[in-house]
């Protein structure tokens, strides 16, 4: 099939496109203007302005499939979260049920539809539209949510692996509290992959989750052990002191720790695993293999 790959310059996007290309696709890839000529048959895509089905009209000839990977953790104003997460995908959205474009799959996130945060609703609200547009025939929706997505690359990875180096680690209680089932992202990208191969795969909202439920503080812990470090000290920090962290990531718009982080991660984030392992058709990486596997490899 020839499938446009929004966001392909992305961390998401990039495993996705690697995965599409090894199953026989061809991929075009949607990138922003500056690194669109970098990549070949790429596609300039702006989603923080392309807010109208007829900009995306064009782009559209010739394409069987679109994935849509794009996603911002917090807002700004070169990509406002409400054009990037909602706006734009709705047109997108729209444009293929015009062009009759049958298949189509959004990258979501496991827990927004219970969760009022920007990252949340935004998200939500564009879920929603593509899941009407197949309630009423026009096209084939699939709307993925993963758990926390393990992988170099990715920023809240990142993130994790920073704290996994430290000797002592101070993490709000709810945080380390909260119950995640990690994926890496070669297993998500190959389950998208697997989605559109199977004129058979299930259509609606498909929850992805890893093969083990854990507190994102044994999480991080399981990390440091995989890196070859002793056992850190983990303090559980005040409340207070986490709103006012939280507080000031949120003016420090590059920092991925802020009010919006705080609200996601409070929150359990775990699923069925067993939908994601008969995708794939074998076992999930497990949390305890995923350095290896997702990091010091990539």
């Amino acid at each position: 099939m020839n499938i446009l790959l929004t966001g392909a310059g992305g961390f998401i996007g990039q495993a996705v496109g690697r995965a599409l290309h090894a199953a026989g696709h061809t991929v075009r890839p949607g990138v922003s203007p500056q690194r669109s000529s970098a990549l070949p048959g790429g596609i300039a895509t702006d989603f923080a302005c392309d807010t109208s089905a007829s900009i995306w009209l064009p782009r559209l000839q010739g394409i069987d499939a679109v994935v849509n990977t794009v996603g911002v953790l917090r807002d700004s104003r070169a990509r406002p979260i409400a054009a990037v997460h909602r706006d734009t995908p709705v047109a997108l959205f729209d444009a293929c049920a015009q062009a009759g474009v049958r298949r189509v799959v959004q990258v979501s996130a496991l827990g927004v539809a219970h969760n009022d945060t920007q990252y949340a609703s935004t998200k939500r609200a564009a879920d929603e539209h593509l899941l009407a547009l197949h309630a009423q025939g026009r096209l084939q929706a699939t709307v993925v949510r993963p758990s926390i997505v393990f992988g170099r690359g990715g920023a809240s990875s990142a993130l994790f692996m920073q704290l996994a180096r430290l000797p002592l680690i101070a993490l709000p209680r709810p945080v380390m509290q909260a119950r995640v089932q990690p994926l890496v992202v070669g297993d998500l990208a190959l389950a998208i992959t697997r989605l559109l191969d199977d004129d058979a795969a299930p259509h609606g909202v498909i929850d992805f989750a890893g093969p083990q439920a854990m507190a994102l503080a044994q999480f991080i812990a399981s990390l440091r052990r995989q890196c070859g470090h002793a056992p850190a000290r983990v303090l559980a920090l005040p409340d207070w002191l986490t709103r006012l962290s939280a507080r000031a990531g949120d003016l420090v718009t590059v920092a991925p720790w802020c009010s919006e982080t705080l609200a996601l991660l409070q929150q359990d984030n775990v699923g069925d695993a067993n939908v994601l392992r008969s995708l794939i058709q074998r076992e999930p990486v497990h949390p305890e293999q995923m350095v290896s596997a997702a990091w010091s490899q990539a």
